[in-house]
């Protein structure tokens, strides 16, 4: 199995927390609630510049998913 780096875990874990906040906006949804009730990101960044942080971490969250994609490839190639 290939060493797993420091990217990788960091990768790893904006996914898992992307996946939990879409988790949340959904059981919003299904609750009834407003749609960014139980959005995390948005309440914790959405006030701060303008939700350009906000912004950003979705873009993070995103290019890891990608790069988790080329990772999971990678560790099923060396098999």
């Amino acid at each position: 199995m290939a060493d797993v780096k420091y990217l990788d875990w960091s990768t790893l874990a904006l996914v898992v927390i992307g996946a939990l906040n879409w988790g949340l906006v959904g059981l919003g949804m299904l609750t009834g609630a407003d749609r960014e009730a139980y959005n995390l990101v948005n309440l914790i960044f959405g006030g701060v510049a303008g939700g350009q942080l906000e912004a950003a971490v979705y873009l993070l969250v995103g290019l890891a998913g990608l790069y988790q994609i080329y990772f999971g490839y990678e560790l099923y190639e060396e098999k």
